[in-house]
């Protein structure tokens, strides 16, 4: 009965440790593909187009223009930078065949980008995803 027992041992170790390594597989297949398809820090920079600061100074919306060549089409990029936090930037803006962009702040909060209106820090629109 003793090496019984020393089989299933084995068996459950070797169960947990094929479990751990499905797992670490799944995990860094689920991270590829955010970062192939979701991740908005991996945008293009672009060119410069213009920017407009919220009423109260705190953000300040820069827009960019970028040419992805003979195969694709322009698209812009919205850049959010937080003035008061020693101007840390996060990309909340990505469509697809534009090349300017229009700006307006309808309060210290909300930003509209050529017709897309977002609350800003927490909302991003990304034409991949609509």
């Amino acid at each position: 009965m003793g090496s019984y027992t020393g089989v299933e041992t084995e068996k459950k170790v070797v169960f947990t440790v094929l479990g751990i390594f499905l797992l670490c597989v799944l995990a860094f297949g689920i991270y590829a593909v955010y970062w192939a398809f979701y991740d908005m820090n991996r945008l293009p920079e672009g060119e410069f187009l213009t920017e407009e600061s919220s009423p109260d100074g705190k953000y300040t919306l820069r827009a960019y223009v970028t040419n992805g060549g003979a195969t694709t089409s322009y698209a812009v990029r919205g850049e959010l930078v937080y003035n008061e936090k020693e101007n840390k930037t996060k990309n909340i803006y990505w469509n697809y065949r534009e090349e300017a962009a229009e700006i307006s702040w309808t309060d210290k909060d909300t930003v509209v980008i050529n017709g897309v209106s977002l609350d800003v820090p927490g909302e991003a629109f990304d034409f991949r995803h609509q």
